[in-house]
């Protein structure tokens, strides 16, 4: 069994590969493109970059990385630590370039893919309709088995168990 293209058709409300492929050729996609990578791209350099330099110094200038600055705290800890601070920190820049920079050039693709799909049809995708709400199903009382189906009562206990920790 095999399928027939890895992406998006028009069966899933997608574009077809011809209209990709013109969509692809579009100026407003490859803005886009472009300025996805003017972030993406130098962000990523300087953070392998911040992060190979830490393991570098961590290998190699053990000296530098195991100096005390204050308490038991040292120069490797604190790098270690900046690590976190500065993932977190380009996850914020980047949310807030794909605000202001990116999502006001994705919506032009949208229009420009709207007017690429099949016949000039607007093939953005559809909002999936909304969940009706039920009513809460009312707890009925439990069926009670018949006397027959009962276990036996075990009788009453007048000790608790002794459990294995006890070693009894």
């Amino acid at each position: 069994m095999t399928t027939e293209s890895s992406g998006p058709g028009p069966a899933s409300g997608g574009l077809d590969n011809a209209a990709y492929a013109q969509l692809r050729r579009s100026p407003e996609f490859e803005r886009l493109r472009l300025a996805f990578r003017r972030f993406v791209f130098p962000m990523t350099a300087a953070f392998l970059v911040w992060y190979l330099l830490y393991v570098v110094l961590s290998a190699y200038a053990r000296g530098f990385m195991g100096h005390k600055l204050f308490g038991e705290i040292n120069v490797a800890l604190v790098f270690g630590l900046l690590q976190f601070v500065s993932t977190f920190l380009i996850a914020w820049t980047y949310e807030r370039y794909a605000r202001g920079k990116l999502e006001p050039l994705a919506e032009s693709v949208r229009g420009a893919a709207a007017s690429a799909g099949p016949g000039g049809a607007a093939t953005a995708p559809k909002k999936a309709a909304p969940v009706e709400k039920t009513a809460p199903v009312e707890k009925t009382a439990p069926v009670e088995k018949p006397a027959s189906a009962a276990k036996p009562a075990e009788p009453a206990k007048s000790e608790p168990a002794k459990s294995e920790e006890d070693g009894e």
